[in-house]
């Protein structure tokens, strides 16, 4: 399996980038792992609601250009549907077993995801109803993904 995950941005702090080394390493024993950071706008503060929604275009347009079309793609996005850790792992195996070997997951910037972003992904997922730093997120995203394959395998992991 091929997991990827495209987000807004870089990490600048080293305690979020140890921790998704980390979770890489643990990760490279059951699937191929990709990150791939596209460029964050600056976005200003007091900026408009048009200069948000010009923002997010412009980010959006970033992460649609480093996806492919045989890619099953799940945008993380408030309005998603929620699951728990054994409904996500089914999720994933299930689309093993459909033959879906690449699946790419989405974390926007600050402002979220544009509309065309939503609109092409396959499947929309809510962590919360709560906003999280995106920073943050890709940490949180990369232990939900490790604990759905140990929950594959049958593996114990803590609670």
């Amino acid at each position: 399996m091929n997991i990827k995950i495209v987000c807004v941005g870089k990490i600048k702090e080293k305690f979020y980038n140890q921790a998704i080394e980390e979770y890489a390493k643990r990760l490279s024993r059951y699937c191929k792992l990709k990150i791939i950071e596209v460029a964050d706008e600056k976005t200003p503060d007091n900026a408009s609601v048009a200069m948000n929604s010009a923002i997010k275009l412009k980010e959006g347009q970033r992460i649609l250009s480093s996806m492919e079309s045989n890619e099953y793609v799940i945008a993380l996005c408030i309005e998603g549907k929620q699951l728990d850790s054994v409904e996500l792992s089914s999720q994933i195996n299930q689309l093993g077993i459909e033959g879906k070997s690449n699946i790419t997951f989405v974390i926007g910037g600050s402002l979220g995801l544009a509309a065309t972003v939503v609109e092409r992904a396959d499947f929309c997922l809510s962590f919360s109803k709560m906003t999280f730093p995106h920073q943050l997120m890709r940490v949180i995203l990369l232990e939900q993904i490790y604990r759905a394959y140990k929950i594959i395998q049958n593996e114990p992991y803590h609670k």
